[in-house]
């Protein structure tokens, strides 16, 4: 970082002390930059020119940019203060720290308008071997076929990939959903229709997806069918592995899953002659049309 006295160092000049700062070093307060504040240090290329009063003018270039900084500009931290038109407004969220959020003039309204659907979250959550996936691949292929955009976030594909360093340990679940969650509000973000589907068994992991999007943007679909149906069905053979103690920490069997309450749509099982899957995504289409997601 080059911090800058009343005269440049770089010219042969000596810091005033008045600044308390030096070349090559922080300043000696560690404050942070205030919010419409931008670091020397964040800044790349950094040329000073010495004028005839001693006063000091910098320019720095800021990715293709170039910012030029009066003395007047600096305050006493050695940061960019009033840069007018290049101000740039920088954040910390969690551990990132110096980031700006930057719009584009291509919003989510425009690309609803080229789609011709509204961009929505289908959150279908459920006990394993509930249907959650058939009902997910049975909306997605009716929705092609009504020439509408979706895209599927399944809970075992994206261990494949996006979380393949996540195990089952309730830390590693949390973070698998909010993953899974920030994916499909990019997607919504997108203007297409996101199915997420997977088992999601903490309510409180569903409710912080559902506060990334937009009030009614976020359509929770549960599969209201109980465990001895499921683990009647047990396609994977995972039911039989945690009754025998060879799988530790399996939602329904010693670990547990909290139904939701107020889910949008709830696919409930009717006994013997269970809605196949097809007819079980009817039910979400008809709430998409309703709700005017398959229209811009």
């Amino acid at each position: 970082m080059i911090a800058i006295g009343e005269r440049s160092a770089l010219a042969g000049g000596t810091p005033s002390s008045s600044r308390g700062l030096g070349i090559g070093s922080e300043p000696r307060s560690s404050s942070s930059p205030k919010p419409g504040f931008v670091a020397l240090s964040d800044l790349g290329s950094v040329n000073s020119r010495l004028s005839s009063k001693g006063s000091i003018r910098i320019e720095a270039m800021e990715g293709s940019r170039t910012v030029t900084v009066s003395e007047t500009d600096l305050n006493t931290n050695g940061h960019a203060g009033n840069l007018g038109k290049n101000q740039s407004l920088l954040s910390s969220i969690g551990n990132s720290t110096n980031i700006k959020w930057h719009e584009c003039s291509v919003n989510k309204v425009e690309r609803q308008k080229l789609l011709k659907q509204k961009g929505c979250v289908i959150w279908i959550t459920g006990l394993s071997a509930s249907g959650k996936s058939s009902v997910a691949c049975a909306l997605s292929q009716i929705l092609h076929r009504r020439g509408k955009l979706s895209y599927i976030l399944d809970g075992d594909n994206v261990r494949h990939g996006l979380n393949r360093d996540l195990s089952f340990k309730a830390e590693d679940r949390a973070e698998n959903i909010r993953r899974v969650g920030e994916v499909a509000k990019l997607f919504a973000d997108a203007g297409v229709i996101c199915i997420a589907s997977l088992i999601s068994p903490y309510k409180r992991d569903r409710d912080a997806c559902r506060a990334l999007l937009p009030d009614g943007d976020f359509i929770e679909v549960f599969m209201d069918v109980p465990l001895q149906v499921c683990e009647e069905r047990d396609p994977k053979g995972l039911y039989k592995l945690a009754r025998a103690g060879k799988i530790k920490g399996f939602t329904g069997i010693d670990d547990p899953y909290e139904a939701p309450l107020n889910s949008e749509i709830v696919l409930t099982h009717k006994g013997g002659d269970c809605d196949s899957p097809i007819e079980m995504a009817e039910e979400v289409i008809s709430y998409l049309e309703e709700k005017g997601f398959l229209r811009a």
